[in-house]
This record gives C-alpha cells, structure tokens and sequence, in this order.
C-alpha cells in the first residue's frame, strides 16, 4: 500500500512480467491481474505489452503481443487480465494473481474464486496493492488487520509479506518532509518524476485553504491515511451560523430557481438563488400538509413531545414567521410550487435565468409552468434563445457527487446565506453526507420521516446550475439602479 502517484502498478509490471521467464524458470506460471474496472487491470498489462511491442529483443521471448494476453514463448507462461467479477473464473490454474484497487472490495468472496485454481503450479503466489480508500470493515481493512499481527508476531512471520506506507497521525500532513512516509518516492534526492509530482501533490495540498471539501481525498489518496468519518453533516454548526447574514437587496438581481417537489403530502420546498459579493444567497419557501405537521410535529397543539418523541420542527413559529405556509389540502395542489415563481417574477422583479428541479410529478408541473410561460426542458436545451425556463434534472441523485464540492467549499469559505430562516438551517443540519465506496459523495436523510431537507436539495438543486449567474458586486450594482430607487 503506497500513496497515489508511486507506482505500484509499475513494480507489479515488473515483477509479473520476470515471473513469466526462463528466469524464473517455471514453465507455465501464468499471472493475471485482477481489478474492479477492465482499464485498471489493463494498466500493468499495457506497460508490460508496450514494452515487448517497442523492443524487438522482447518479441523474442514473447512473439508479437496479443491486446488481451502476453504468452512467453519459451515457459508458455500467459500475462492476462481479469476483472473482479469472479463467476466464470473458477477453475483457473495461474501460478499467481495480482489484485489491483483492493480498497473498492467489499468482500473476499470474488478474490476467493481467483485464488481457488493456485497451487496447481509450483510455487503460487498472491500480490495485493493498492492506496487505502472509503470502503470500512471490507476486504482491505482485514488485510491490515493480518498485517498488523504478523508485524506484532502475533501471526505466521510468512503467513504475509506487510508493505505499508502511510502517515503515523493525521497532524504530520502539515509537515511536508514527513509526506514520504505514505510516498517513498519523496525521500531525497527525488528523481525529476517524483519532483514533478511532488509540486503537483504541494499544489493540491495548497488548494485545500479554499477549497476544504477535497481534504477526505487528500488524506485518503494522497497520505495513505483514510478518513475515517465516512458519515457526516454536511456543513458544521458553525458553518450553518455563519449563513445568518442579512439579505442584500435582490430586486431584479439575475437568479436561479430550484425546487423539491418530490411528495405532495408532507414538504415543498421552493427557493431563488443568487450571488452578490462572491455569496451565494437563497431565499426559500416552503409549503407544509397541515395534517401531516399535526401528526409529526403538533402544529394545532405546539408541545415539547409528539406521541413520546421530541418535537423537531416548530412548524407554527416558522409560520409567523413567514418562512412556511401550512396547506389544509389532502395531498398539496403542485399550483403553488408555480404561483410562488410567478410572484417572485412579477412582485419581486427577479430575474431567473433558470429554475431547477426534479423530475417526480414534473408530468403535472409542466403544463403549469407552460401556463405560466416557462418553458420546460429534459436535457437542458430550449427553443428560445431568451425566456423563462425550468430545467428538469432526470436523475437528482447522480449531482450529488458533482455538486458536493461547491456547497461545502462554499460553507466552509462562509460564503452561503440563509438570511434569517433557521427553517433552512434546520432543513441542511438534517443531510447527511455519506462518501460512498467509489469516493463519490451522496446526500441522503439523517432520518427518513420527521428530518426533513427539501429545502437543502431545492438549494441543491439551484446550484445546479450556478454559473448561470453573473456575479453582481452590491455597491456597483445599487450605484447604477436609478431606476430602482426612483
């Protein structure tokens, strides 16, 4: 295990292809390379056939390269790759088997089948590499757990051959000179490659001042030195506090739209965004079931606890407040997500470049916003060049991953306001951000039914389309509104 960028897959190329000769001297020990994806078990194989394709004396040993085996021709011994999927694997007879990304496997069971044909050739061998990653109490944390005790001696000194490089405690990541611990590459003198991805590793490390969210794949890829909080919220409380700042004046400032309309019987969330003075600001609405928020928070009867459990949400304050209006329906007239748009159009002057929003019940929606003229879109083209347009996001999910960088950069840099509203304070400390075993973040419900974040995803979702809005400086912007004040 060495930080990215050491090249693991350059030793395995190595010493899978010496494995494979007369040096060696086994004949028929065939190796294949194992990994999640078909490009990244291609990778030690491509380097190992690029090498017998550009070198003559090479094609003697091996013949011409095949693009999907390396045959040796004097030990017959194949070079090959696989992907993990193990069920047509059985029966191999490989004298080893290299397994590349390990971090991504959930399990042993597919690394079983791989290895269940070794022992049929002299001595057989297994190679696990790889840079830790997010996957917890999977195949690669019983990995360390064995190698740690044959470190302690408290296993077979041969039972596993530990080579581990990463930092002691996270602190040392502050200290550069201790970077070779995940990186021996970084050990003085560094050869000109490793310089060059030295200075690349300094500019990442560098970039986490501004850009905090990419901290878990630093210390993860970078350090050898996993997170460990796979599960957190997704700003602070601190972060959330920060968002009180009070609203600019947003008359006809460009913004975009977003919404969550994903029930009718329970939240709508509704809300403009806007960025004035490097802030993002939004200004949310949401609409609320009177019967759903008489039986999970006590709106009729406000008391301390509903039915045993402690009230969540003070939905008739937030109501006074005018951050929430409480709909007597049976299940919520979706008019209403549209009504809000058309009054923050016509009354308050915004100027939406877009609006955004899933697609649940959009079928309902769209002659609404037709009425309402907004023109409605799936892939995020639109007849006219100019208009009022709502954005339909096929799958709200997948933006997860790719808006995670932006929302908590732009928490942690203080740069998002909520103004006043603790309903979307409340509405954000409810996501939790969960890094999946893939890296990729998703934003997912602390608890399924009273923790509520349509608001968050309706900011989400506004978001999505972000660099839509030019930024507006307050003051230049005011100074130049003669027409405004008049």
């Amino acid at each position: 295990m060495f930080a990215r960028g050491n090249g693991k897959n350059g030793l395995m190329s190595g010493i899978g292809s010496y494995l494979t000769t007369p040096m060696h001297g086994i004949k028929k020990y065939s190796i294949s390379i194992i990994a999640n994806s078909e490009d990244q078990a291609k990778t030690s194989f491509d380097e190992v056939h690029d090498a017998i394709e550009s070198h003559e004396s090479l094609q003697k040993l091996f013949g011409r390269p095949k693009k999907s085996e390396l045959k040796n021709i004097q030990t017959q011994s194949i070079f090959k790759f696989r992907t993990s999927n193990g069920n047509t694997k059985d029966g191999l007879r490989d004298g080893a088997v290299i397994f590349d990304e390990i971090h991504q496997y959930e399990s042993n069971k597919d690394v079983k089948v791989h290895i269940s044909g070794l022992g049929k050739i002299a001595n057989p061998r297994e190679f696990y590499i790889g840079t830790d990653g997010y996957v917890r109490d999977g195949f690669i944390d019983q990995m360390k757990e064995m190698a740690a005790k044959v470190l302690k001696g408290e296993a077979k000194w041969n039972a596993m051959f530990p080579f581990i490089c990463k930092l002691d405690k996270v602190s040392q990541v502050d200290d550069k000179a201790m970077w070779e611990l995940a990186n021996p590459m970084f050990t003085l003198p560094m050869s000109e490659y490793a310089q060059g991805l030295f200075d690349t590793v300094t500019e990442d490390y560098e970039d986490l001042e501004l850009n905090p969210s990419g901290r878990d794949e630093f210390m993860t890829k970078r350090m050898d030195f996993p997170v460990t909080d796979t599960e957190r919220s997704v700003a602070t409380y601190e972060e959330l506090v920060a968002t009180k700042g009070e609203f600019p004046e947003l008359h006809g400032l460009p913004a975009i739209g977003g919404f969550d309309f994903a029930s009718i019987r329970d939240f709508i969330a509704v809300g403009a965004l806007f960025k004035v003075d490097g802030k993002y600001v939004f200004k949310c609405h949401s609409f609320v079931r009177k019967a759903f928020v008489d039986a999970f928070y006590g709106y009729s009867k406000p008391k301390d606890n509903i039915n045993g459990k402690r009230q969540f949400a003070p939905i008739k304050k937030w109501e006074e407040q005018g951050l929430l209006t409480v709909l007597d329906e049976p299940s919520m007239n979706p008019k209403h997500v549209v009504d809000w748009f058309v009054r923050m159009r016509d009354e308050e002057g915004y100027d939406f470049q877009n609006i955004c929003g899933d697609n649940f019940r959009i079928d309902i929606l769209k002659p609404l916003f037709e009425e309402a003229g907004f023109e409605v879109s799936w892939n995020g083209k639109f007849e006219a060049p100019t208009g009022y347009r709502v954005e339909v996001i096929r799958n709200p999910r997948a933006i997860d991953s790719l808006l995670a960088p932006r929302i908590e950069d732009a928490f942690a840099n203080q740069n998002v306001i909520f103004g006043d509203n603790d309903m979307m304070r409340w509405y954000t400390q409810n996501v939790l951000r969960r890094t999946k075993s893939d890296g990729n973040i998703e934003y997912v419900k602390k608890e399924e039914t009273r923790r509520k974040t349509d608001g968050f995803k309706a900011f989400e979702y506004a978001m999505y389309q972000a660099d839509l809005l030019n930024e507006v400086e307050s003051t230049d912007f005011y100074d130049n509104l003669s027409w405004f004040l008049e």
